[in-house]
């Protein structure tokens, strides 16, 4: 009988232990299956004022309604973006996806932070149909590591009624007619000593210029990334600002005439030329919706055209535990259907070449421009240095401007403390 009993109780043990394992067993599998249920929060991290964030969130609402299984959080960085995400990425908390600067992209492909879009790209995402130069952006070693959400060359904006008034029908079209379209729309009202009136507004900085370094055959970097910019065909591109700033005085810097920025001084009529971003565009219909305005391709400097484009990418985290979603949310952003609604008001200008013609900016008399530059613009990017490079530029080009020293001095100078600073940054 106590035999009896003892096999009786370990039966009854292995019927428990054995109940027990398939409701562990079970539980398991019920576990995976609610987690396959559940919905996946990503995190979108960028920026942009108020009136992107509202059009933002609503392609975002239209992706949701698409995915239902996928919600998105998104997270406007407003200060010190850069600096925010590469902490957050050193820390694995940065969002799943994130925006990216072409200027920027370098130096976060480099040590492998972000995830390599190939595998996820399927034939019918229609890659070919972005512009190239603005995909290249993000391209590295054969890798795609961003697609372009938008762009933005540089075109020529100019007050209607000001050229009208000094007879002239017609925007220049090179560099030669815009320095004499200057010095006609210059205006001094000869009672205080105080020009009225500029023909053209300057930005001195790098981000502006740097095409017109290049027109003559210079170059911003060598091989090696190290500061080539002081050379002679460089210099003869930039002498053309310094010369129509200091000797023909048509030109004027923000600054100087009690603005911050090209928007505000050819919006307050204080220059009636500037070479700016289509940003400017809803800028003008927003605050100054009086002024009459047309646009034109930069003016070709020695008979080549230039321009600067700007793009973003949007980029996934190597550390994304989402990584197909994440991708999910990145196709519809970047695809046809995502592009259209977030380039359809102007805001910004499609990558893809077919939303572009679908939207018509590229038959849009004020667009059409800012569309033919993306052809042969110059990216605003060059390696992992171009932030220590453009620092130094700027710092000596504006002193070059303000009569500090001569061109060749201030460049230098300039291209020598740069290249200091990127080896003992190596």
């Amino acid at each position: 009988m106590q035999i009896l009993g003892v096999m009786r109780n370990n039966f009854l043990s292995f019927v428990a232990l054995f109940v027990l394992g398939i409701i562990i067993f079970t539980g398991c599998d019920l576990g995976r299956e609610i987690s396959n249920n559940n919905t996946v929060t990503l995190t979108l991290s960028g920026w942009g004022d108020p009136i992107e964030k509202q059009l933002l969130q609503q392609v975002l609402n239209n992706f949701e309604a698409k995915h239902p299984k996928i919600k998105v959080k998104y997270e406007v960085i407003a200060d010190q973006y850069m600096d925010v995400l590469k902490t957050r990425l050193i820390g694995e908390t940065a969002a799943d996806v994130f925006y990216l600067d072409a200027l920027e992209a370098p130096a976060l492909i480099k040590p492998g932070a972000l995830e390599p879009l190939d595998k996820y790209i399927a034939p019918e995402f229609d890659i070919a149909d972005f512009e190239p130069t603005l995909l290249n952006a993000f391209q590295q070693g054969g890798k795609t590591y961003g697609l372009p959400k938008d762009f933005s060359t540089l075109a020529l904006f100019y007050n209607k009624k000001a050229l009208a008034a000094m007879g002239l029908s017609q925007p220049p079209t090179t560099w030669e007619e815009l320095r004499e379209y200057s010095k006609k729309l210059t205006i001094d009202n000869n009672k205080d000593g105080k020009i009225e009136q500029y023909g053209f507004g300057v930005a001195p900085e790098l981000a502006r210029q740097y095409f017109m370094l290049k027109a003559f055959g210079g170059e911003l970097i060598n091989s090696d990334e190290k500061a080539t910019f002081a050379s002679q065909e460089s210099l003869k591109g930039l002498q053309l600002i310094i010369d129509q700033y200091r000797k023909d005085k048509s030109s004027a810097q923000p600054t100087d005439v009690g603005t911050t920025s090209g928007s505000e001084i050819f919006g307050q009529n204080k220059a009636a030329m500037v070479i700016e971003g289509a940003w400017l565009i809803p800028y003008l219909k927003q605050t100054f919706p009086n002024i009459e305005y047309a646009t034109s391709e930069v003016p070709t400097v020695a008979d080549k055209k230039g321009t600067m484009a700007y793009t973003v990418a949007y980029v996934m985290n190597k550390q994304s535990k989402h990584k197909q979603e994440a991708w999910q949310l990145i196709s519809y952003l970047t695809g046809k259907e995502g592009m259209k609604a977030w380039t359809s008001t102007g805001i910004a200008l499609p990558t893809r070449k077919s939303v572009t013609v679908e939207l018509g900016y590229d038959r849009n008399s004020i667009y059409s421009s800012f569309i033919a530059g993306a052809d042969y613009a110059t990216i605003w990017q060059a390696g992992e240095n171009l932030p220590i490079i453009l620092n130094n530029f700027n710092n000596q080009f504006i002193s070059a401007m303000l009569g500090e020293q001569s061109l060749q001095d201030a460049m230098t100078k300039a291209q020598e403390t740069a290249n200091k600073e990127i080896e003992l940054a190596q």
